[in-house]
């Protein structure tokens, strides 16, 4: 059981796991691809269900089984959770310092039974039923009254953190509301409590005017690399109608979106070659779906650079590739 553990000074939770186990090892230097774990030993692959544990959701072809093939998505808990769903939340503190137990859901979000796919091979269908899970997944978790928020993230390539290279994504619903999210939060509802709107609906609103940092855009969404960037070719993807909260997003709203988010991941693997990257949904806490001041989004970020001494030690960032330079090629990258 892992534990989680709140910084005084920051208000930053961390999780420990408090099991005994080898150190980690550092990274290869050398090291940009994810490591190679064929289709014969993939636990992600058609005919090694036995080898995750079992599904708890699942897109499969008619007359299949469930936790056998004949499935398009699946969705099954995480074999080595940050977190468990089993157990009781309690909050304990010893004088400034506060910890809980280390409840919560982890769950994989399998996209695809072929082994080589990746997420910009799919067609919109496919990336639309991948979508689909994770609202599925998200609107599930939020019967659990332990839990505050739901984070979606994928990480592609060894420099973003994966271990597999089998498409997947991951979900972690959480006790608490995260320090980056509720900064977020916070900084939206000062915006709006001052101007009476939202900042993100202004920002879209300005970024469409300039049209320098617009990557590409459809009916129902916008990505575009922001004007203050953290990293290089980092892009963001906004819904254009006002809407806090990625499970409200309907059914036709999550096709526009597959087919922008396909289009922004071809167009970095053209502009970059394929680079490792980390993908992650930012939405309103859990109990609180109605805040009006903030708006849902996703935040891509190719692996380009490090996160050193510098940015650890002020929370700054150095970003060598202007967004606007950024934008400009990605909107020139050739795409099929």
């Amino acid at each position: 059981m892992s534990e989680l553990r709140r910084d005084p000074i920051t208000g930053r939770w961390t999780i420990i796991d408090m099991q005994e186990g080898p150190a980690p090892e550092p990274p290869a230097e050398t090291e940009t691809q994810t490591p190679g774990v064929g289709p014969q030993h993939c636990p992600f692959c058609p005919g090694h269900e036995n080898l995750t544990p079992p599904e708890i959701y699942a897109q499969r072809q008619a007359g299949s089984a469930p936790n056998a093939g004949g499935w398009d998505v699946r969705v099954v808990p995480n074999k080595f959770p940050a977190l468990q769903i089993e157990g009781t939340l309690s909050r304990r503190g010893f004088g400034v310092l506060d910890q809980c137990t280390g409840i919560g859901a982890h769950e994989v979000i399998i996209e695809t039974p072929n082994h080589t796919r990746q997420t910009e091979d799919f067609t919109v269908d496919e990336l639309l039923k991948v979508l689909e899970a994770y609202k599925a997944r998200s609107l599930d978790l939020r019967n659990d009254a332990r839990l505050k928020y739901s984070l979606i993230f994928k990480n592609v390539g060894t420099a973003a953190g994966a271990t597999l290279e089998h498409a997947h994504s991951q979900l972690i619903a959480l006790p608490i509301v995260p320090k980056r999210v509720q900064e977020e939060l916070n900084g939206a509802e000062r915006y709006y409590d001052f101007r009476e709107r939202c900042v993100f609906c202004d920002m879209l609103h300005q970024e469409l005017q300039q049209d320098e940092r617009i990557v590409c855009e459809n009916h129902s969404f916008v990505a575009y690399c922001p004007f203050v960037s953290r990293f290089p070719f980092e892009t963001w993807i906004l819904p254009k109608i006002h809407n806090v909260d990625f499970d409200a997003t309907p059914t036709e709203a999550l096709r526009d979106l597959s087919r922008l988010l396909k289009e922004v991941l071809e167009r970095l693997r053209a502009a970059l070659n394929r680079p490792s990257y980390n993908f992650m949904i930012h939405t309103a806490p859990i109990d609180s779906r109605q805040r009006d001041t903030y708006h849902w989004h996703i935040e891509l970020i190719p692996a380009l650079t490090r996160i050193a001494g510098f940015e650890w030690g002020t929370g700054f960032y150095i970003n060598p590739t202007p967004p606007e330079q950024a934008a400009d090629r990605l909107r020139g990258a050739a795409i099929d």
